[in-house]
């Protein structure tokens, strides 16, 4: 990820009843990534791995990579987002930076945030 291009950041909370974000206050998290850290926007999804949700990663795609999503493991999000990425011609293993926050607290989860965005763009302490 080039330094001047800031991510978009999606968190998707898995129906909002996924017991993985009960330490978590999400909104106080999707507000401090979105007003505390170097990204585009930060929005929350319901269920991005149902077909309204390639749906709306296939809209948000049209512009291109990158895109940060805060949610369930790597790998699923791999294997669940592939079809909408492939659509628009991107590679979900080149342009998705999936990160894992289940199970977190709000603090906890912002501080992986930052972690992602030291280790792939940009990000000025």
């Amino acid at each position: 990820m080039a330094d001047e291009q800031r991510p978009g950041f999606i968190m998707c909370v898995c129906t909002g009843k996924c017991p993985g974000f009960e330490k978590m206050d999400i909104w106080d998290f999707i507000n401090r990534v979105r007003i505390e850290l170097p990204v585009e926007y930060g929005i929350i999804h319901p269920q991005l791995c149902e077909e309204d949700g390639d749906r709306y990663l296939e809209h948000v795609l049209k512009n291109g990579p990158p895109i940060v999503v805060g949610g369930c493991a790597p790998r699923m999000q791999r294997k669940l987002f592939r079809d909408a990425f492939a659509k628009k011609g991107l590679d979900v293993e080149r342009d998705l930076i999936p990160i894992d926050i289940r199970d977190m607290t709000t603090d906890e989860a912002v501080n992986k945030v930052i972690d992602v965005l030291k280790e792939n763009g940009p990000y000025d302490e």
